[in-house]
């Protein structure tokens, strides 16, 4: 056996641990072994705990819309000394000393890999273009706190310590100061601020944050190591210089060349991959040998990997097995370590109490000092105060090397743990109290397509779910006449389901080169979807077309999507109808998913919706300049949404390959009043309604009578069965139909219908329409009109199409053709 040294950390009693390296693995329980003595059983068993303990708490948590660091964290300190480590039988047991080393070596190992990967997320280019304000803030809000850990540092350390007072303050202030850009990420996302520009200065600020603090940290470790400042601590200053400029300039074009050397159209080489995280295990053990922590060469690592496919591929090969397996290890070792009963008496708590107000406090003060400087809002400046004390991966990676170096003692280490929990914990509950973001822009009113100048740039938003939506979708919009009096700005967003990823994000695409391959599923259906819109925009004449991609859970993809309506100030969202025509004319669902996002936009959309049942809307006959010749038909039973149909088909007829057929049902004699309580109020509503509908309808009639590709025909129903009967009988040589979704109407030429219908949304005659059983197989858009506007409500300008794409909404770098999504899982 041999006889390995442990000592527990700052503890003056030293443990002599007999470990036995032939004891890996277990010969059974029938064999009389107990698999708890053995490494590898008791370290799958410590490895579930944590994790269930963790998601648990996750799970506990997440009305509370904590991160997950919290989670990992609280797991830790649960699982040990301070909670369930209580209980001698269950520390020794299931945590025995003997079984620290392993633990650890694994958690460093995933701690390793994550800072590689945080590296390889972060754009360092987003300092050129962040400005001064940015960088004005993360200064500020460093100094500050800073300064409040030198003055606490003379409360907190003590002669005992066997460091000197100087590298004492350097860990408590760096503790303090910085900010986790990988937590804020995570925050911003949660409480939906990191597509504005709040979010965007605080990710920038956390991004300059981050940087300073990992120096401060090489200097820290560099200076713990060394016990008296000497000749030992330069020499680790200027060989940690070298590492970094080896990598700038030596490894960085090697990595260059490995990607160029990738054929096009090929992925890289699973040989260079195998490379490159060698080369972060060795970048790891060359910062350690030279006395600066293994995670620092890790991170530097990642920093030099060009921006790209290369990235995506390694975060794809990484990311899952690194934050949700192992790093949990690390963060669960930090609470494995903190024992809460280890701060004794009153007065060390009001200390601590006091650490956490005003830590906290210096940190807002010192970015709302910078803030205003740059004439930001005190409420925002407050905010992106609150933002910036988010506390995660690299203030635990600070606490444990103090802890490890003897600068922290097991005191000083459990209260500045519980700082962190706490400073993290109340950042989301305080944002969303105090700050509610106003709208960018002032309150628009043409909103509809009715209300909307015939003169005046149409703007629309278009949403897409795989490529099999776009044919029609380019063939709508063309239908929709863009022209020199009325060009079309069109926003096409490719939605993306949040998959394993932490933090969801909308990304500008700037413009395509056609260049790298797509590396997964995912990318290669946004890169034929920007395509296939860029061949439109340089085809087709007075559109101008900027894709994005959404990337956000389906739950709340109705909040990004009614937010860049809002900010992009359009008059219509088209949504695609989540059944897609099947070989033999049926319909089937290809996601209940989209459903849910079509029923949530149509709930909260800031302007008009149109859903779009597509069976193909290619047109019966090609014509010059790739235009097709459509027959569209506006089924008009009255109501705004039926006149906000004969407002987008009246655009539309101005097209000279579109055949307009406008079928206006009209109630016969009859016609049977529905019964109703408030009969009163909803028999005055209708009247009102019925002379908007006459309006609007003698104004369509009297502009378009000259024209002679306008039918107009009225057809006189007398109940729903009537209704369905001449909407079978019409001749099916259409395109396309166009009605209104009807809600909130009570007609009887509908009456009964509802009773039916598998998909509400559309309402009772779109749902006939997009039903099976509907022996046309015609394309159909069912349109809702936006309720919020009174009919007098002054019109406001609209602002100039952007003629350059605009900034990414992300830290994310969009590189030629590569998606860099981010880790942001800590």
């Amino acid at each position: 056996m041999d006889n390995q040294l442990m000592a527990t950390a700052n503890k003056t009693v030293e443990t002599v641990v007999c470990y036995a390296p032939t004891m890996i693995t277990t010969n059974g329980i029938w064999q009389g072994d107990n698999p708890l003595d053995y490494s590898l059983p008791l370290f799958i068993l410590q490895l579930t705990l944590v994790v269930v303990t963790t998601r648990l708490l996750v799970y506990i948590l997440k009305p509370l819309r904590q991160p997950r660091v919290i989670s990992e964290i609280l797991g830790g300190v649960i699982l040990g000394p301070s909670v369930l480590g209580r209980s001698k039988a269950f520390a020794n047991t299931i945590f025995p000393l003997r079984s620290v080393m392993v633990l650890e070596t694994m958690a460093n190992m995933g701690l390793l890999y994550f800072l590689f990967l945080v590296g390889v997320e972060m754009d360092i280019s987003v300092i050129k273009r962040t400005g001064k304000k940015a960088i004005a803030i993360a200064i500020g809000g460093m100094i500050f706190p800073f300064f409040i850990g030198l003055a606490f540092s003379f409360a907190l350390h003590k002669d005992s310590q066997s460091l000197n007072q100087g590298t004492f303050v350097l860990f408590l202030g760096v503790a303090l100061s910085v900010t986790a850009f990988p937590v804020l990420a995570r925050v911003l996302a949660e409480i939906k601020l990191i597509n504005t520009e709040i979010g965007r200065i605080a990710m920038s600020a956390a991004l300059i944050n981050d940087i300073c603090a990992w120096i401060l940290l090489a200097l820290a470790i560099t200076l713990a190591e060394n016990k008296s400042t000497s000749l030992a601590t330069l020499w680790v200053i200027l060989s940690s210089f070298t590492f970094v400029l080896i990598c700038i300039y030596v490894i960085r074009p090697v990595i260059s060349w490995m990607i160029s050397s990738t054929p096009e159209g090929e992925t890289i080489s699973e040989f260079y991959i195998c490379l490159i995280l060698t080369g972060v295990m060795i970048s790891g053990f060359i910062t350690d040998a030279i006395g600066t922590h293994s995670v620092f060469g890790a991170f530097v690592f990642g920093l030099i990997i060009p921006n790209g496919p290369l990235g995506v591929t390694l975060i794809e090969k990484l990311e899952d097995f690194v934050s949700g397996l192992l790093l949990p290890i690390f963060f669960a070792m930090s609470g494995l370590k903190t024992d809460i009963g280890a701060i004794n008496g009153v007065a060390t708590w009001l200390i601590l109490i006091l650490v956490i107000i005003v830590g906290f406090a210096g940190k807002v003060v010192g970015t709302v000092l910078a803030s205003m400087l740059y004439q930001m809002p005190l409420l925002e400046g407050i905010t992106l105060g609150f933002l910036m004390n988010s506390k995660g991966l690299v203030e635990m990676i600070v606490l444990n090397v103090g802890r490890e170096q003897k600068v922290l003692d097991d005191e000083s280490f459990a209260m500045m743990v519980i700082v962190a929990v706490i400073m993290t914990a109340i950042i989301i509950p305080s944002v969303t109290a105090i700050y509610r973001p106003e709208k960018r822009f002032l309150p628009y009113t043409r909103r509809t397509i009715q209300r909307s100048k015939r003169d005046a740039e149409f703007r629309a938003l278009a949403c897409v779910h795989t490529p099999r939506n776009v044919p029609t979708i380019i063939n709508l919009l063309e239908a929709s006449h863009p022209n020199k009096r009325s060009p079309m700005c069109v926003y096409v967003v490719h939605l993306v389901e949040l998959t394993g990823r932490a933090s969801a994000m909308l990304i500008v695409h700037n413009t395509r080169k056609s260049g790298h391959p797509a590396l997964n599923r995912t990318q290669a259906q946004s890169d034929h979807i920007i395509n296939a819109f860029d061949n439109y925009e340089q085809n087709a004449v007075c559109v101008s077309v900027q894709p994005l991609t959404a990337i956000s859970p389906y739950s709340t993809m109705h909040v990004d999507i009614c937010n860049l309506a809002e900010d992009k100030r359009v008059a219509l969202i088209i949504l695609p109808f989540h059944k897609q025509q099947t070989v033999d004319g049926g319909m089937e669902a290809t996601n209940p998913a989209i459903r849910m996002v079509n029923q949530n936009v149509l709930a909260s959309a800031p302007c008009s919706v149109g859903i779009l049942v597509d069976r193909g809307l290619s047109g019966s006959t090609r014509l010059a300049s790739n235009q097709a010749a459509h027959h569209v038909a506006v089924l008009y039973f009255g109501g705004p949404d039926d006149r906000e149909a004969l407002s987008y088909a009246w655009r539309m007829s101005e097209h000279p390959t579109i055949n307009l057929t406008v079928m206006r049902f009209v109630p016969g004699e009859d016609a049977q009043a529905l019964d109703n309580p408030g009969m009163l109020s909803v028999e005055t509503e209708n009247l009102k309604e019925k002379q908007l509908d006459e309006d609007h309808v003698n104004e369509f009639r009297t502009q378009t009578a000259h024209n002679g590709s306008i039918f107009y025909n009225e057809i006189v129903v007398s109940n729903g069965e009537e209704t369905v009967a001449a909407i079978r009988s019409m001749d099916n040589h259409h395109d396309l139909f166009i009605v209104g979704r009807g809600q909130g109407m009570i007609s009887p030429l509908t009456a009964g219908l509802t009773d039916w219908s598998e998909c509400p949304e559309l309402g009772a005659i779109g749902d006939l329409l997009a039903s099976s059983d509907f022996a046309a197989t015609v394309s159909v858009l069912v349109l809702q009109q936006y309720a919020g506007l009174e009919p007098d409500g002054e019109e406001l300008g609209t602002p100039d199409s952007p003629a350059q794409p605009e900034e990414p909404y992300s830290i994310v770098q969009m590189a030629n053709r590569s998606t860099r999504l981010p880790v942001f899982s800590a």
